[in-house]
């Protein structure tokens, strides 16, 4: 193969360019401060950032120590951090050609027409604040492709995720066992007499027994423990120089056996049914024998199918309600973009459009319920393809690099954002800060080390030119 095809399947992500490449730095104690600073950025935000970026108008500054250790924090707090981090992140900052070009430059492409698309918003306002949520998203997607691309640096990344995701499963534990009650209570004597509104959204989640821990949402809680509980596990479970087989059995045990319990009581349907797929994925790539492999894949779809729908026998019975409601926003959604192909209505403006189109039975909704589709309708065809372009990119290069005997944290990443970026198909996870800002630091996190993994296990270029 020669040197001109080489470089140009590596531009379109065909195959590594590992040739002629110094080794893999370790890190440098810059290196390993940013990422534990970057890694305490992200835990907090999925502690204190879970409002959806189109309501956070409604997020009140808390205003005593109870409210602010309690409550859910505006993010205007969140842009000094953002700052620091940045900041430290000069510090550890090392350009290397890891990924193809085209994926990386896509998300800018994707912003720029944000931005053009936001000059014909029916809401500017709104549309300003998605715009700052979505620098950030950027933002953290080069932190993790051009900070964090050294070996030595992922335990300092994922002790604070990995303390944080204990804490989100704690306090979910805590609704169930009697704290969301409380809350409730909480809520009706206290708070709500002083709010001179209250999104319906919020309204009908207090009124519900669903656990959300501290994101707006039960599914957008089930999407934080899809995207995090595989690369922890895998992260534990590969600490073997540290960590003897009972105590990281005992660790990986508790921490899925919790996760499970807390997807349980979320409630989330599709949150249940990636659960399997991920988990079936996993089974697939293991050394298993194929028929203990085919076994174990039998036990799972049986189990997990069974549990589906005892859990939700009765709202099938009912007509699955909120299934009806997505294919109302998604149709809305569509109609918008049609009418409006090259622009949309403007970033997060779907609501806007949605009062227009909507059928006077349906439930309002402030977002699509489908990532892709809102694309679309917010910022024109061009915002779909673009955007649609980086998450299908991302999976694939991302996929075709993982080395799954090797590199388990990198498969764990992998899953976790292939779950995220599925479940974006029914959900609104891209404008959940604190499932979107920590996805795309992880998704440069991926493609930064990839190299890294290639090199534990190097296999030659495939020969185009014969193809």
């Amino acid at each position: 193969m020669d040197e001109k095809s080489v470089a140009s399947s590596w531009w379109l992500g065909l195959t590594p360019r590992v040739t002629h490449q110094p080794g893999h730095e370790r890190a440098n104690l810059t290196a390993m401060i940013f990422a534990l600073l970057f890694g305490a950025f992200l835990g907090l935000a999925l502690l204190k950032f879970g409002t959806p970026s189109v309501m956070d108008k409604f997020v009140e500054t808390p205003t005593n120590s109870i409210e602010w250790l309690s409550f859910v924090w505006p993010f205007q707090i969140a842009w000094p951090l953002v700052g620091v981090v940045v900041i430290a992140g000069l510090f550890a900052f090392r350009w290397r050609g890891f990924a193809p070009r085209w994926l990386m430059v896509m998300p800018v492409i994707w912003l720029c027409w944000q931005f053009i698309a936001g000059t014909q918003s029916v809401d500017p306002q709104l549309t300003r604040g998605v715009l700052v949520h979505f620098i950030v998203c950027l933002t953290c997607f080069y932190l993790g492709a051009f900070c964090l691309n050294r070996t030595g640096v992922t335990a300092f990344l994922l002790w604070p995720l990995a303390l944080a995701f204990g804490m989100l499963l704690g306090i979910g534990l805590n609704q169930h066992f009697g704290g969301l009650e409380e809350s409730r209570k909480y809520f009706w004597t206290y708070i709500y007499p002083t709010l001179p509104s209250v999104p319906p959204e919020y309204i009908k989640k207090m009124q519900s027994n669903r656990i959300f821990a501290t994101v707006f949402y039960p599914n957008a809680f089930a999407g934080a423990l899809l995207l995090l509980l595989p690369p922890l596990l895998a992260w534990i479970w590969q600490a073997k120089a540290r960590l003897t087989m009972g105590a990281r059995s005992f660790l990986c045990g508790a921490l899925g056996v919790g996760a499970a319990a807390c997807l349980y009581w979320t409630g989330s349907k599709g949150g249940w049914l990636l659960a399997l797929l991920v988990g079936f994925v996993t089974l697939l790539h293991q050394t298993f024998s194929q028929r203990l492999k085919v076994i174990l894949v039998c036990v799972l779809l049986v189990t997990g199918g069974a549990g589906f729908y005892w859990k939700n026998r009765e709202y099938m019975q009912r007509g699955a309600t909120s299934v009806v409601a997505r294919f109302d926003y998604w149709r809305a959604a569509w109609q918008t973009a049609v009418s409006k192909p090259a622009f949309g209505s403007g970033p997060g403006t779907f609501a806007i459009a949605y009062q227009a189109v909507k059928k006077p039975e349906s439930e309002m909704a402030r977002l699509t319920h489908n990532d892709y589709l809102q694309q679309a309708s917010d910022s024109g065809f061009p915002g779909l393809v673009t955007y649609g372009a980086f998450i299908g990119g991302l999976l694939w290069v991302g996929y075709r690099r993982l080395d799954w005997k090797n590199s388990p944290v990198n498969c764990g990443v992998w899953l976790g954002l292939a779950a995220w970026a599925v479940q974006s198909s029914f959900e609104f996870t891209l404008y959940v800060p604190a499932l979107a800002w920590t996805a795309f630091a992880l998704a440069g996190w991926l493609l930064g080390s990839s190299r890294e993994t290639i090199r534990q296990n190097p296999s030659p270029a495939p020969n185009l030119s014969r193809r």
